[in-house]
């Protein structure tokens, strides 16, 4: 494409735009629909810019000039109730549905790990050694002492508060950094693993380990499932720069960072959920089953939740993006 050529034959009409966009009174219907005209042609004309001969200053020049079109053409849009339970109901649930072939794995190669690092940490006293001194591990692993009393080591409801953030800010980054190819992704993956495999190979080791399930359980399972969603979606993140498919990667990774958005909000619910029972299920004074039942049945609801609703919500064309109406103007582009 010669960019200047390009510019000459259509200054006039985005001109044009912009001086409609500018009238003060009111257009009349010739104006009006000479406006929507004008909109679409400028949209196709930026998106050609920016495939064919990106340059800066005119795409920024058209980004404008398109949103303020878009914003004359279909007003002001305001976020209502019914945008968050459609998201809650179909967005959300469908976009983690979608990345499941990315997130279980995940969630089971994690789980291996932290099973593997466990027992060797538990069966073997000389790695034991070089975690801490042996009189600061009876400390850790003894009846009443600091894997136990951490839960209850702040009241339950700053102590919640402290769990979510923590978590949700965990969640967040492994969906930012997915797109460094994934490796922060799987960095963050295994110091969470260590640190589980650390606890399960101490209390193991101290014939305790019943007592550690107990504590990590009720609130494990569905805290651990939201941060493998984010690493999954981060690492298919990762994976979309190396292989965009047939998308532009500009394209792809637009409509991947957007789902990815929308991903770390509803994580941030479920992280509430989880850091709700860690702050007040895990250290109360339940008995031990009925603290674990409330732990499954609230991932079991949530992985219903997922295939349920999830599934029935992707089948019908539901990715968790943004509806096709709100995103910015694209051409179709060979394969």
């Amino acid at each position: 494409m010669d960019l200047d050529v390009f510019v000459s034959a259509h200054r006039a009409e985005w001109d044009r735009l912009d001086a409609l966009l500018r009238r003060q009174r009111r257009l009349t219907g010739a104006e009006a629909d000479e406006l929507v005209v004008l909109y679409q042609r400028t949209a196709t004309h930026l998106s050609l810019i920016q495939s064919a001969a990106p340059d800066p200053q005119l795409t920024g020049r058209l980004s404008q000039l398109v949103a303020r079109a878009r914003s004359a053409v279909t007003g002001a849009r305001r976020a209502s109730w019914r945008d968050v339970t459609r998201f809650l109901a179909h967005g959300f649930p469908a976009a983690v549905y979608k990345s499941r072939h990315w997130w279980v794995p995940t969630a089971l190669l994690s789980t291996a790990v932290a099973a593997l690092l466990g027992w060797w940490i538990g069966t073997h006293p000389e790695v034991q050694a070089s975690i801490a001194a042996p009189s600061e591990l009876r400390e850790l692993t003894r009846p009443g002492g600091q894997y136990e009393t951490y839960y209850s080591s702040h009241p339950a409801t700053s102590f919640a508060a402290q769990v979510w953030t923590n978590n949700a800010w965990a969640a967040a980054l492994c969906l930012i950094l997915g797109v460094f190819l994934g490796l922060p992704v799987l960095w963050i993956l295994f110091q969470n693993m260590l640190n589980l495999g650390v606890g399960f190979g101490l209390m193991s080791s101290a014939g305790r380990l019943d007592t550690f399930l107990g504590l990590v359980l009720p609130h494990g399972l569905l805290e651990l499932t939201a941060v493998f969603v984010a690493a999954g979606t981060g690492l298919r993140l990762g994976w979309t720069v190396i292989d965009p498919g047939p998308r532009t990667r500009r394209t792809a990774l637009a409509e991947e960072g957007r789902a990815a958005l929308a991903m770390a909000i509803g994580l941030a619910l479920v992280l509430f959920v989880s850091g709700a029972i860690e702050g007040f299920v895990t250290p109360s004074g339940l008995p031990t089953w009925a603290r674990i039942t409330i732990g499954v049945v609230a991932e079991l609801a949530f992985l219903a939740y997922v295939y349920v609703l999830g599934g029935r919500a992707a089948r019908a064309g539901e990715t968790g993006d943004l509806d096709a109406a709100e995103r910015s103007a694209t051409v179709p582009t060979a394969a």
